[in-house]
């Protein structure tokens, strides 16, 4: 049950995540969403809240898209 935010999947990364946050609006907005989603799955798997495994397996499978992503245009700056 622990929480996957970026910074703490990408250590490494923290000044360009920030940089990327700031100055690139897609980034922004991919990381934002990946931020919700991950405390959505964290609230499920705490048992705050109720859901069916075919959900979860579909908001992890979107959080995986989202971190690659993520990922890549980290790697590509």
């Amino acid at each position: 049950m622990e929480k996957h935010d970026i910074l703490h999947e990408f250590p490494g990364m923290k000044d360009k995540v920030h940089e990327l946050k700031v100055g690139n609006a897609h980034f922004r907005k991919i990381f934002d969403e990946y931020h919700e989603l991950d405390h959505e799955i964290h609230s499920i798997e705490s048992g705050a809240h109720a859901t069916d495994d075919a959900h979860m397996n579909e908001l992890r499978l979107k959080r995986v898209h989202l971190k690659d992503e993520i990922y890549a245009m980290l790697k590509a700056e």
